[in-house]
């Protein structure tokens, strides 16, 4: 990609309508789904919809990818104190922590939906790490409890399960 496709401006549609000015650069990195579009058939000036985000969830988006323009250099710096790579890794870190800290379920599943179906990988490992935290050390009951999921077996099955894998419950 030339250094004039980098600052390009792209327009992105969300499934609600709302519009979103932002440079190729911060979303090409990061989104491989717009990245597969402006490779397969895109234009300057062109409207890419994003049909299954709404303008809540794709502004977040936006907002991480534009936070993590430039990390992957940084993966591959050395953890030294000194070196201005390892002060932005933490930076990053300290930074994604505060972006799933307080996110509420439901934008936490819908956040986990666009990183899906934008092909966000690096967000997607964030957002289900967050999740595995949620659940770490949790029995099945607070489990089920946390996300509303109903138990839907009976109390025998229930016990076969515990007799075949104890460990689980453990």
């Amino acid at each position: 990609m030339s250094s004039s496709d980098s600052e390009r401006m792209l327009k992105l549609k969300s499934s609600d309508g709302v519009t979103f000015d932002i440079k190729d650069a911060i979303v090409v990195t990061k989104l491989e789904f717009i990245k597969n579009i402006i490779e397969d058939c895109c234009g300057d000036n062109d409207l890419i919809l994003v049909p299954n985000v709404n303008s809540e969830i794709l502004a977040m988006v936006l907002e991480w990818c534009k936070k993590h323009v430039g990390d992957d250099i940084i993966s591959d710096g050395e953890d030294d104190e000194e070196n201005e790579y390892f002060s932005r890794k933490k930076e990053i870190k300290k930074w994604d922590a505060e972006f799933v800290k307080n996110l509420d379920q439901g934008v936490l599943y819908h956040l986990l939906m666009a990183a899906d179906y934008l092909n966000a990988k690096q967000l997607l490992d964030l957002l289900t790490q967050r999740v595995a935290d949620m659940i770490k050390g949790k029995k099945s009951e607070q489990i089920r409890q946390i996300f509303n999921i109903k138990n839907d077996f009976t109390p025998e099955e229930e016990e076969a399960i515990k007799k075949r894998n104890p460990w689980a419950f453990e």
